[in-house]
């Protein structure tokens, strides 16, 4: 229990210093104390704007969506019982982009600013509707991956038909580098769009610790301990669906961090799932953070998606645990 307190102070000091990093890194070189200063007691001339308006709103998304791709994934890999689970596995993150797409090409986000990210949530709402249609509430966990994968191949089919079928090149354009993730850009107006959702997320989700601890010992036992499956199963899509709807809304389609972050920490809190779920959103919301910092400063003259370096980073870390992990069972 210390060192699993440990690790969650460890973590929460982690991500204050990565947002505090986040503040202060930007292409104009101003000293870190003048820039805290300005956000904090500064006027309204134009570092403080900076500040205040862009900077912040960046930083505060970086940790909600990292938060909530963490969080999800580890709700994901936990109720599956399958350490390859991730949160786009439901759907939800395809559907949401799709709901974006179709605003893009239909230009509905030239003529209403927040038509993207509203168009994502309908997206994720839908797809949320459409997978206790085909799963079911009492279905099994297989049902729900096997609606979850056809949703999302459904999705991801729609999305290249209305690239292949897109007459305007620059609407085209703009579909891929959306899809590509990137919290540039975005405004207070973001934020408050996308943390009732995450808020409510982070409500369903967090209190299933002892739900999903029950479920490793399988689902007749965790019955006979007195967990509600069928609740805790609807609790558990409808949390995913409102985080990962929100934060794909947001931020685009940011891959990896739901998949290695608990692989990253699940050594350290033992085999209890219900300890993954704190760590995993606080180690996301570093992982977000890091990886939009490192967007800004590797190539500070160009747009380095944050999609594109979170799977740089990611997917050759997968592989190293997938290498540790076949040492270790050898």
């Amino acid at each position: 229990m210390i060192r699993y307190h440990g690790l969650i102070i460890g973590l929460v000091l982690l991500v204050l210093g990565l947002f505090v990093v986040s503040l202060v890194v930007g292409p104009a070189k101003i000293p870190v104390q003048l820039s805290l200063s300005a956000l904090i007691w500064g006027d309204s001339g134009p570092l403080s704007l900076v500040m205040r308006e862009i900077r912040l709103p960046r930083a505060l998304l970086g940790v909600m969506v990292g938060a909530s791709l963490g969080l999800c994934g580890a709700a994901m890999q936990g109720y599956l019982r399958n350490p390859l689970a991730e949160p786009g596995l439901i759907g939800v993150s395809g559907s949401a982009a799709l709901g974006a797409v179709i605003a893009i090409q239909t230009g509905l986000t030239a003529a209403y600013a927040l038509a993207l990210p509203l168009s994502a949530l309908a997206g994720a709402g839908i797809s949320v509707t459409l997978l206790f249609s085909l799963a079911g509430l009492r279905g099994g966990s297989l049902t729900l991956i096997l609606a979850g994968i056809a949703i999302s191949a459904l999705a991801g089919a729609l999305t290249a038909l209305v690239l292949n079928l897109s007459p305007n090149p620059f609407a085209a354009t703009e579909i891929v580098f959306w899809m590509m993730g990137s919290l540039a850009d975005r405004s207070f107006t973001h934020v408050a769009l996308a943390l009732p959702f995450i808020l409510i997320g982070l409500v369903l989700l967090l209190p299933l610790g002892r739900g999903l601890d029950t479920l490793t010992l399988g689902e007749d036992a965790a019955e006979a301990l007195g967990t509600r499956l069928v609740r805790l199963r609807v609790t558990l899509v409808a949390g995913v669906a409102a985080m990962v709807g929100a934060a794909t809304a947001v931020a685009g389609t940011v891959g990896f961090v739901g998949l290695v972050v608990p692989h990253l920490l699940r050594g350290a809190v033992g085999a209890r799932p219900g300890r993954l779920l704190l760590a995993s959103a606080l180690g996301g919301a570093a992982m977000v953070l890091a990886a939009d910092i490192a967007a800004r400063l590797i190539m500070p003259g160009r747009d380095l998606k944050l999609g594109v370096l979170t799977a740089i980073v990611g997917a050759p870390l997968f592989l190293h645990l997938v290498y540790r992990t076949r040492r270790d069972q050898a």
